[in-house]
């Protein structure tokens, strides 16, 4: 075990080193696009910012508007009071100018319904009509980079929102200022981000005709050609890294988490040392179980940080099944092993008979649901995937959970009864101490399956994502292993090697 532990440590460590060279996390933007909206959450710092990048094939006019989801309730007008079902007005074009939606002077621009007394200068909102370079040729100084944009590079040219962050105009809440008229887009726009939250960049091709007295330039750029486009949104996190925001903190996570193993293994690993002639086989199994652990944590690990540093391909994908595996088998593992405790065997009973495959069909079970359900959670886009779907990847699961945790509560119980009518109290201690942690276990699960059941439900909310992306990683995955690492170490402290093992 030892040694299958250090090759696989020797294998994962290099992975473990190779965030260091990632960018941060990228979403491409195409004028074929269903949604015309991008939306990420972002984690605050002193250099922290989105950049947004078209291509020297990209042109005509783009409405582009950037801002933190708690704005978004500014952003467009209502276009009937008596209408409900018809959707705001969110672009000024010449009907929403004679509609009295905005002004003229907003053409191709978001319409922005800020209420009396708040100014643009207050709010998050980034908003400008962008000209786009009509051709690869059209404008110069282009920066072309073929490998994306992880750091803008540095250029003469003077924007209102490129800029040094302690350049921002005093006394305004929002550090970037929205441009005046026609913007000529030359160069990423840089979207300065210095508050944690949830934030969205919207894109919408328009096409608005120029008064007679506009310049050459504008002119030109609205002439009636049909907007197409093609880039980048790059949200530079304060870490570095090709996660998105809402799960880079499994990261930080699984490495505390393999501190506590660690830890873990190596109390245990002293008291089986100490003991090593009165060790019992329940205690190799558990053994082995603690080496697993380990190597499971190892993985997790090694895969976030891979995937942050070259985010999802098949190399990924293959990692994440592997992960996939470790998780379930350490779940189906455990599961077992506490059911024919629980049933008694080498206690109450020599053997368990048929029972024993049926413990083991329903670990089998679970083991398959568990790689399913472990895919799902990483593979799927959990906003826009239908209900029955993910109830595909959670019911199977929870199904087996449940048979376990109700064969293992009902054969504990028997157990219990047994060893109290042979009056074996430091057994029955150890075994009515057990049921306590799974009493405890299942009260936690139960607690947490009506918040996460009620967090589900409002999935198909306007808000949902905006207000759930700091804590989806915690409710899907993260509790519930910290609640598997205090219920194993219970576990571990009642069946520790001690010189009463014998008894």
């Amino acid at each position: 075990m030892a040694r299958g532990f250090f090759k696989l440590f020797s294998w994962a460590a290099p992975l473990l080193l190779s965030a260091s060279w990632a960018s941060s996390y990228e979403v491409p933007i195409l004028d074929t696009d269903y949604s015309r909206q991008i939306c990420s959450g972002m984690w605050s710092g002193q250099h922290t910012s989105i950049n947004v990048s078209f291509d020297s094939t990209s042109q005509g006019q783009l409405a582009i508007v950037i801002y933190e989801w708690n704005d978004y309730k500014y952003l467009g007008k209502v276009t009937s009071e008596t209408d409900e079902y018809l959707p705001k007005t969110y672009i000024c074009t010449s009907d929403a100018v004679r509609g009295g939606f905005c002004s003229s002077s907003d053409l191709g621009r978001f319409i922005l319904d800020l209420p009396t007394g708040l100014s643009i200068e207050n709010t998050t909102f980034w908003s400008a009509r962008v000209a786009l370079p009509a051709s690869s040729n059209s404008t110069t100084g282009f920066w072309d980079n073929p490998e994306g944009n992880p750091t803008p590079p540095p250029s003469d040219y003077s924007s209102p929102f490129r800029r040094d962050p302690l350049q921002t105009r005093q006394g305004s809440a929002n550090p970037n200022p929205s441009p005046f008229g026609l913007f000529e887009y030359h160069e990423p726009i840089q979207y300065l981000v210095r508050k944690t939250g949830y934030y969205c960049i919207a894109v919408v091709p328009v096409t608005v005709m120029q008064a007679a007295s506009s310049s050459s330039s504008q002119k030109r750029q609205s002439s009636g050609i049909h907007p197409s486009y093609r880039g980048s949104v790059l949200f530079q996190n304060v870490f570095d890294g090709e996660l998105a925001a809402t799960d880079y903190p499994k990261v930080n996570f699984y490495f505390v988490m393999l501190l506590m193993y660690a830890a873990l293994a190596a109390g245990w690993g002293w008291l089986c040392y100490k003991h090593v002639t009165e060790i019992l086989p329940i205690q190799y199994y558990l053994s082995c179980l603690v080496g697993f652990l380990i190597v499971e944590m190892v993985a997790n690990l090694a895969y976030y940080r891979y995937l942050n540093a070259h985010k999802k391909s098949t190399a990924s994908t293959v990692f994440l099944f592997v992960v996939a595996i470790l998780d379930a088998g350490r779940n189906s593992l455990s599961f077992f092993m506490l059911l024919v405790v629980s049933l008694g065997l080498s206690v109450v009973r020599d053997n368990l008979g048929s029972t024993m495959r049926k413990a083991q069909f329903l670990s089998i079970a679970h083991f398959i649901f568990g790689v399913l359900y472990a895919v799902g959670i990483v593979e799927l886009e959990f906003e826009s995937t239908s209900a029955l779907v993910l109830l595909l990847f959670v019911v199977p699961l929870a199904f087996t959970l449940s048979a376990f945790l109700m064969w293992i509560l009902w054969s504990l119980n028997a157990t219990i009864a047994q060893l109290g009518a042979r009056k074996q109290h430091y057994k029955l201690r150890m075994f009515q101490r057990l049921r306590y942690i799974l009493l405890a276990v299942v009260f936690v699960v139960s607690i947490f399956f009506v918040v996460s059941t009620l967090t589900f439900t409002g999935r198909l909310a306007e808000d949902y994502a905006a207000k759930s992306w700091r804590v989806r990683w915690w409710l899907l995955d993260g509790w519930l292993s910290l609640l598997y690492f205090f219920a194993f170490a219970g576990i571990t402290y009642l069946w520790r090697p001690s010189a009463n093992n014998s008894r």
